[in-house]
């Protein structure tokens, strides 16, 4: 299976939000090259949520071009071979910490977001990740800035599709 098949199949099976979740599809049966960035329609990204091994707190990056707390996410790479790996390995990278592990029963929320031209849409997949005992976090390249926020401080520094995200991901722990 390749990653657009893949991407298809997750989408396929996840359950809510339906609405949004017909338009990923339609996005994808529309342009068979919406998993990459040079589809200037849009394209599909994956991200992940990382709390800590307690429940209690959430790592956020604070993304370096738009100034904002986010969670870890990005885009497919052409060796991603699905949108699980996708968003563990964009975890991985931007967080510094290996060995997280993705909250099982596939994504926890989708989040369709403008973005600047030439591109216009993100429609990103997002799932859950918990960081191992004692893990040490790093700010890498794409971030100004990765911080651990208890989960009642993150609507106070993001906006309210990470708000939306932790919600998500509290209710599938």
């Amino acid at each position: 299976m390749n990653l657009y098949d893949d991407a298809v199949l997750v989408l396929k099976e996840y359950e809510g939000q339906d609405e949004l979740r017909q338009a990923y599809l339609d996005h994808l049966a529309a342009h068979p090259d919406g998993l990459w960035k040079a589809c200037h329609a849009g394209h599909v990204t994956a991200s992940a949520v990382v709390v800590d091994p307690e429940h209690d707190r959430v790592l956020l990056t604070l993304h370096r071009k738009l100034r904002m707390w986010l969670q870890m996410g990005g885009h497919c790479e052409p060796d991603d071979a699905t949108l699980a790996a996708a968003a563990l390995r964009e975890a991985t990278e931007e967080s510094g910490i290996p060995g997280l592990t993705l909250l099982p029963g596939g994504p926890v929320r989708l989040d369709r977001h403008a973005i600047p031209a030439p591109c216009h849409w993100h429609f990103d997949v997002q799932y859950a990740a918990v960081a191992p005992p004692g893990a040490a976090h790093a700010v890498s390249d794409e971030s100004l800035d990765v911080r651990w926020f208890a989960y009642d401080e993150v609507a106070d520094v993001a906006d309210e599709s990470v708000v939306h995200l932790l919600e998500a991901a509290r209710a599938r722990l």
